[in-house]
């Protein structure tokens, strides 16, 4: 699998320290990057778990999202030998300004995947797994029967290890491919907003805002016992109360999880991050969230869609019967 386009000159910009060497100032040096707060800041992958988890990875011909969307979180989660796989291949077939995955033409499914993906989870002791995927809209079903194996090979293979799965919207495919997943039984089905509506047309162009609402309502309508899970980026030029209005549309939507993180430009040709979000207004973000009623939010600069997944799981799980034991 070919490693994820910038991932080297973004690792580095994360690590990079506040100021330049007096070597890299002249008339050869390479134009200034934008400063990044303290907070926001990561260590450099490495070490011998982090080189073990890739080289399974590498193994089981598996692309995963770590890698293939420069995640800032990668040394410490692979360091914890937890890695969300990216099923459907490493090249998707949209191109959207936040993404770091590349675009082209996909190859073809590859049938042992589901197989590799539960081989993986076995050998890393996976209790919760995530698994993601790029957009395939070349294909009939948009890629959800390949969901439906990777779940169907997890349960034969870990029965015990709960099933997170993030998918893309299925345009034009999404009320059989959302059947055919839910009837699969995920224990918790992801799906992001990304962004506020306003930004779509720049930011996920190849999406629809309220489409993607309802294919996250759609799976509660299917089975109400699945928990629903969504996503923003901070950072893109929303307003505070475009914010508010999406966590609105997502309880509306009866979504019980919302993840709120600071976006990140992989590369100059990315968008570019309008602001920085403090610690502080992401703890504001979450106090306002859980008082809309969500059962779990997670809200900080570095949180992302599958950052302590498992962790959250537990909490989520605790969150409904605390509710239901008052109801």
């Amino acid at each position: 699998m070919v490693v994820a386009r910038g991932m080297n000159r973004y690792l580095a910009d994360m690590t990079e320290p506040l100021i330049a060497p007096l070597s890299s100032i002249g008339a050869d040096a390479r134009p200034p990057r934008t400063r990044k707060p303290d907070w926001i800041r990561v260590k450099a992958p490495g070490g011998s778990a982090f080189a073990e988890t890739k080289a399974l990875m590498r193994r089981l011909n598996l692309a995963t999202v770590c890698e293939e969307a420069a995640c800032p979180n990668i040394g410490e989660c692979w360091t914890k030998k937890h890695a969300t796989v990216m099923i459907l291949g490493d090249t998707c077939t949209r191109a959207c300004a936040f993404c770091n995955v590349k675009t082209g033409m996909p190859r073809a499914v590859d049938a042992l995947e589901p197989q590799h993906t539960a081989d993986a989870a076995a050998e890393l002791g996976l209790e919760h797994i995530v698994i993601t995927s790029v957009d395939r809209d070349d294909l009939p079903d948009g890629g959800a029967s390949q969901f439906v194996k990777v779940i169907e090979a997890l349960r034969r293979t870990t029965p015990t290890t709960t099933i997170e799965i993030l998918t893309p919207d299925f345009r034009n495919k999404a009320q059989a491919a959302v059947e055919a997943i839910v009837a699969a039984r995920p224990d918790v089905y992801n799906h992001n907003l990304e962004t506020v509506p306003r930004l779509y047309p720049t930011i996920r162009p190849g999406a629809r805002y309220y489409a993607s609402l309802r294919l996250l309502e759609s799976v509660k309508r299917h089975d109400p016992s699945i928990f629903t899970k969504s996503g923003v980026m901070t950072g893109l030029g929303e307003q505070r109360l475009e914010v508010h209005q999406v966590m609105d549309d997502m309880r509306s939507a009866d979504i019980d999880f919302l993840t709120m993180g600071q976006y990140l430009q992989p590369t100059p040709r990315h968008a570019k991050v309008e602001e920085f979000t403090t610690p502080q207004q992401f703890g504001a973000y979450a106090a306002i969230a859980r008082a809309k009623g969500f059962l779990l939010v997670a809200a900080s600069p570095l949180t992302r869609s599958s950052y302590h997944a498992g962790d959250d799981f537990a909490r989520l799980r605790s969150a409904r019967e605390a509710k239901l034991a008052r109801s």
